[in-house]
């Protein structure tokens, strides 16, 4: 792609044609047309399956073909069709082959004239793509019921329709040498600071990345630090999440191909909302808030804690359940760590077969890990009953906060190994080195912990609680309050 990256084109259209065979190497989905445009020599180009034959007979080649010119030179017929003829609503230029190609490639028609040395383009795409529907991975009771697809402009459009305003700014580029992946940056630019944006088109425009596939290739280069926990930048599929974002002072960023946007930067209280949060009353969602975060600390800490306290500090215990639990442990042939890591791995290898495999299939291997496997465990001696309940407390613990999966599922391991080696101790030096690492996280200079650390109340209202939106909306509190 380098190497005729800045290659200007030719007005020549016969070696227009010849070095456009070159560098497709001949590919069967690139088609050329050439024609006589007014006395003068043309060719359309598409790009097979890209584009709507509909839409470019009625805008391009019906009025096209009817243009007559006296007296026709190149400039004459340049001037008429950009400025007397409405072809497409989408128009530009290519003044090179790269640009060229990346609008081929997306789905323009490009038209080439014997003695320009410019290609015009119109937007006529009409590519498939999946409509839009309600996302698997961020459902809501009363929350909206469309969710982002993999086309960016169609994102880009269900992002406006819930925000009229023009101070929502987006701006569209390509980055990825080979890929030239679509990348759109939206943004409210009265309440995003501008040295923010700056240094984010920076990061993005600086990636030496060939393509750009996923939100997964991007997000690296947006968080700050290297070995943090926990994500600085978050990712979501609902477009409504991400226009409250917006309103934040956030920016979003959509990637053609993925129906997940990035949000940057990202707060660690956000794992633990959800749209509906707003929707249901105050009294409610603190409730589920509180549920949320035990949830969180029990799906770290309960199996630890309970390895912990067998091992190292049984006198916490009262005399009933100390004999329950010796009792069950008793013809255990490994040691609680051991079983408890063991039982985690065999639910980990059972949570990615079931999400690996074909949905048909991915029910059955959950059915028969769970009730096949699991009985024959605990009946056989080889797993006890108190580790299998409070493995599975943990695990389904885990789902109320989905968010968080990736670094629960590192930490309660780790828990366990601290607790089975030091005990609470150990549990206790692990969580004060994971609350530092929680709070040294950054994006962009703004804290991943605020407004907890560094504290600010007005913050407050929508973390732990959730205040009434009478009292929310005697001040917006953004992005811009968090920072350092």
């Amino acid at each position: 792609m380098n190497d005729f990256a800045n290659e200007t084109i030719h007005p020549d259209i016969a070696q227009n044609i010849r070095r456009i065979k070159e560098i497709s190497d001949g590919s069967s989905d690139v088609m050329i047309n050439e024609f006589k445009l007014s006395g003068i020599s043309a060719a359309l180009l598409v790009c097979e399956g890209m584009v709507s034959t509909g839409i470019i007979t009625d805008l391009i080649l019906e009025p096209i073909t009817h243009v007559q010119l006296a007296n026709t030179t190149v400039e004459k017929l340049t001037y008429h069709l950009n400025n007397r003829l409405l072809l497409s609503l989408d128009r530009s230029e290519a003044k090179n082959y790269r640009d060229l190609f990346r609008f081929l490639n997306s789905g323009f028609a490009v038209l080439l004239i014997h003695g320009a040395s410019y290609a015009l383009v119109y937007g006529v795409q009409g590519y498939d793509k999946r409509s839009v529907a309600e996302p698997e991975g961020e459902s809501n009771v009363m929350g909206a019921g469309d969710g982002f697809a993999e086309t960016v402009r169609m994102n880009m459009s269900l992002v406006r329709r819930r925000m009229k305003t023009p101070f929502l700014k987006m701006e569209l580029f390509p980055i990825g040498d080979k890929s030239q992946t679509d990348i759109c940056l939206c943004y409210m630019y009265d309440r995003v600071p501008e040295k923010l944006i700056s240094e984010i088109k920076n990061r993005i425009q600086n990636t030496k990345l060939e393509s750009i596939l996923s939100t997964g290739y991007l997000q690296p280069f947006l968080e700050n630090r290297r070995g943090c926990l926990f994500d600085t930048a978050s990712t979501t599929q609902r477009p409504d999440v991400m226009t409250a974002k917006l309103l934040e002072g956030r920016v979003g960023i959509l990637i053609d191909g993925t129906p997940f946007a990035l949000i940057v930067p990202k707060l660690m209280c956000e794992s633990f909302q959800t749209m509906d949060d707003y929707c249901f009353r105050p009294y409610y969602t603190t409730f589920i808030r509180i549920v949320k975060y035990t949830a969180f600390l029990a799906a770290i800490l309960l199996p630890a804690l309970y390895v912990a306290i067998s091992l190292h500090h049984p006198e916490l215990l009262n005399r009933t359940l100390l004999l329950i639990l010796a009792k069950a442990e008793e013809n255990a042939p490994l040691s609680l760590t051991a079983e408890a890591i063991g039982v985690l791995l065999v639910y980990e290898i059972i949570r990615e077969a079931g999400l690996r495999l074909p949905k048909a299939v991915g029910g059955s291997v959950s059915i028969v890990a769970g009730l096949i496997v699991g009985d024959a465990a605990v009946s056989s001696g080889l797993i006890s009953t108190p580790m299998l309940t409070m493995t599975a407390i943990a695990v389904i613990s885990g789902f109320v906060v989905p968010d968080l999966n990736q670094p629960v599922t590192i930490l309660r391991i780790g828990f366990i190994l601290a607790g089975g080696f030091m005990g609470l101790f150990g549990i206790g030096l692990l969580g004060g080195a994971v609350i530092f690492n929680a709070c040294a996280g950054e994006c962009f200079g703004f804290p991943a912990t605020a407004p907890i650390a560094p504290f600010k109340k007005k913050g407050m209202r929508d973390v732990l609680t959730r205040v009434s939106f009478r009292k929310m909306q005697s001040g917006n509190f953004t992005v811009e309050d968090y920072h350092e």
